[in-house]
């Protein structure tokens, strides 16, 4: 391949190029982009190389972010190369590949951000950025970087395989295998779609006080998607498989069970009914339904609607907030799940964060500037969707611990509610944690047993209000196989959430009027 700019490289990748994954190493040399095997960047003098950066450079950028007077700052490097191909009825519609380059510079002054970011990695178009960012400050006093030192850190996400090294020939094997099962599961079957994701994700974080820190981030994700007719009606639903992973995740059976379980989900809509409206039990089913848990909670818990006095909880901590039974955590560290982090985007090490243990408002999600204003360690959760974007508190995995209650159990207390599976298309009020959910799969629940699906189910209610009025928490914890994209501030993150089998004894459904 001969060389080409770099700028004209990222123009070609960003419009697509159909039927290409393509493994790149960028050296970045302003000249050239050039094609080579991947898997070569694996260490801190790689990274260096990979980005055409050294530590004096580095070093230099920041003096010139903090020549103003801030009082830290971070340089974010990131080079992302995605890939996406959607399958429809057994025949490739669509492939795409993205490539995205650059870093982003925050310089901080006591409460506030300066943010800059550039697609040009020169010292002269960094310099540039980190004159733009340090205008947040105006003060005499100008604060040093020290000496950058490499911080080890673990990993979450081991790949036999990087995407980089997987090319088409060997995805959409995968979504017409998923594809073919599910047209032969039912005859009531009569459209497919199948999407498939994957990316790799370098990225390399300095910070002033002298934290070095790289990361190699792996995605993928497959959505199937089914549709189905009975009689003229027409239903449809899908399921997802995902995580930080490689290729080597998704195995006959693992594909073969997607395929089932989106046929399943989608033929069972045919015997939906509404249920009535109004206020009643419901029953959070393990798994999926973890979605109400992350969205109606969960934000609340995050340090800087707390601070800015946002939230619901912003006077919770060391209080009791749910019964005893009821223990919540972000966790950064569960092995290959989307949520998951090496290091947040601020070069913080993660962990497993404690946000209610047995009913107590432990602690909030913090990033390093709430952390700082609340006088405790960051506890990983700053995050950021690209290098475009300053770091905020953010969820990772976040997850209800086991309670003491059997399933059976659970739904034998209920003479008449709802058993919650999987929702969709929710709206939450952060401030007051007022949400609506749409249910997409459940069943009623009759004299202490499961029985027919139901459908076109609103759910109303508020999340600390829910937390309260968990009365029952089962065992069987399962947290989702393929997690989701939450969206905060224009921003979008990968996540994942889940819990065990859950009793609320009162939110209101939205049904049929009595």
């Amino acid at each position: 391949m001969s060389e080409m700019s770099r700028r004209k490289f990222l123009k070609t990748g960003s419009k697509g190029i159909a039927l290409a994954t393509i493994p790149i190493i960028f050296k970045a040399n302003p000249l050239a982009a050039l094609m080579a095997p991947g898997g070569g960047i694996n260490g801190l003098k790689d990274y260096y190389e990979h980005f055409g950066v050294n530590e004096s450079i580095i070093s230099q950028v920041m003096a010139t972010a903090l020549e103003k007077g801030g009082d830290f700052c971070d340089l974010y490097f990131q080079n992302k190369i995605s890939n996406n191909i959607t399958l429809e009825d057994n025949i490739v519609s669509r492939a795409s590949t993205d490539v995205s380059l650059g870093v982003g510079i925050r310089v901080v002054r006591e409460n506030q951000t300066g943010y800059s970011f550039t697609e040009e990695i020169t010292p002269k178009a960094m310099k540039e950025a980190a004159k733009t960012a340090a205008n947040i400050a105006n003060g005499n006093k100008t604060i040093k970087s020290v000496e950058l030192k490499l911080h080890e850190t673990p990993s979450y996400y081991n790949v036999d395989t990087r995407w980089e090294d997987v090319g088409i020939d060997t995805k959409i094997p995968l979504l017409q295998k998923i594809n073919d099962k599910m047209v032969t599961i039912d005859k009531r079957v009569i459209k497919t779609q199948v999407y498939f994701g994957d990316s790799n994700d370098y990225v390399l974080i300095a910070t002033s006080d002298g934290r070095i820190v790289y990361d190699y981030r792996p995605q993928t994700r497959i959505f199937a998607v089914c549709n189905a007719e009975e009689n003229g009606r027409r239903e449809n639903n899908y399921d997802m498989l995902g995580g930080r992973m490689g290729i080597e995740y998704y195995t006959p059976e693992s594909l073969e069970n997607l395929a089932i379980s989106t046929v399943q989900k989608t033929v069972n809509l045919f015997e939906a009914v509404k249920p009535d409206a109004g206020e009643m039990e419901v029953v959070l089913a393990a798994g999926d339904a973890g979605i109400l848990l992350h969205e109606a909670i969960g934000h609340g818990m995050e340090a800087d609607f707390n601070r800015r006095g946002e939230s619901l909880f912003a006077d919770k901590v060391g209080k009791k907030v749910a019964e005893d039974f009821v223990s919540i955590v972000d966790d950064g560290t569960l092995p290959n799940y989307r949520g998951s982090l090496n290091i947040d985007d601020e070069g913080n090490d993660t962990e497993v964060t404690y946000l209610v243990e047995k009913g107590i408002l432990k602690t909030y999600m913090h990033d390093k500037i709430s952390a700082r204003h609340y006088e405790v360690k960051p506890t990983g959760n700053g995050r950021r969707e690209s290098f475009r974007h300053r770091p905020i508190p953010r969820m990772r995995n976040t997850y209800m611990l086991n309670g003491p209650h059997e399933k059976e159990e659970i739904i034998r207390s209920v003479k008449k509610g709802l058993y919650a599976e999987s929702f969709t298309n929710g709206q939450v009020n952060i401030g007051p944690g007022d949400f609506t959910f749409y249910l997409k799969t459940g069943r009623l629940i009759e004299d202490g047993k499961l029985t027919r699906p139901v459908k076109d189910v609103n759910i109303i209610g508020n999340g600390p209000e829910v937390l309260k009025n968990m009365v029952m928490v089962g065992n069987d914890l399962k947290i989702d196989t393929f997690g989701g994209t939450c969206g905060k501030e224009g921003q979008r993150a990968p996540v994942t959430d889940g819990l065990p089998t859950t009793k609320v004894s009162s939110i209101t459904v939205g049904g049929v009027s009595s």
